[in-house]
This record gives structure tokens, sequence and C-alpha cells, in this order.
């Protein structure tokens, strides 16, 4: 698997310089890139893997079980590009592709707004 969507999250865990995740996700466009920070030196995961803006703020962590297998290939130098894909009310997403070539985003989620409105029901 060289692409894929991955959840980011502990969006409402407050960052060390008190920047906020959610308003940092809020700003987060779909299709600019973000940054995978292995963090070998974190107390609660040595496996964790920070997801941080192209603001250089950080959105939240990849979830646990997903972390080593990332964290891995990370760790090998394997070539990835990593770009925000959606925001969600409980985790953002990004989309990760490994092994060269340029990530492709999928097509975006219909909101509320974009369903048509039945006005016989």
């Amino acid at each position: 698997m060289n692409e894929l969507s991955l959840a980011v999250v502990g969006l409402d865990f407050p960052n060390a310089d008190r920047s906020n995740r959610r308003f940092e996700m809020a700003l987060c466009v779909p299709g600019e890139p973000v940054h995978l920070v292995r963090e070998p030196r974190n107390k609660a995961d040595p496996r964790a893997v920070a997801v941080v803006s192209c603001r250089a703020i950080q959105l939240g962590y990849l979830t646990a079980e997903r972390c080593g297998w990332i964290g891995a290939r990370i760790g090998s130098g394997e070539a990835f590009e990593a770009l925000f894909q959606d925001h969600g009310r409980h985790a953002a997403v990004i989309r990760v592709r490994f092994g060269g070539g340029t990530v492709t985003l999928p097509a975006p989620r219909p909101t509320v707004e974009d369903e048509p409105f039945d006005w016989g029901a």
C-alpha cells in the first residue's frame, strides 16, 4: 500500500506553545503539505508520529495503530509526501504517499449544503 488516508487524533489537546490544534485544522486547506515527525522520546509512546501543518503548528498524532508502521517507513528513509485531506468532527484526515509520485486526493465528501432539499418529505 503506497498511498493511504490517515486519521490525525488528539485535536483537543493543547500544544506546548499553547497553540490550538482545532483552530489550526480549521485553517488547513485540502492539498496543502503537512509534515510527519517521529517522536522517539515521547513518554506516552516512543513510536508516536506527530502531524504538523505547513505553518509549523502541530495538529495532533497519527493513531497508535498506524504509528509503528508509518514511523518505521519514515525512519528507513523511504520517500514520502503528505497532504492535508479533510476536516473531520473528531479527527483531521491526511493523505500520504510512499515511494515517490504525486499524492492524489479523493473527491471531497458531500456536505449537508451540497445535498438537495426534498420539499416533499
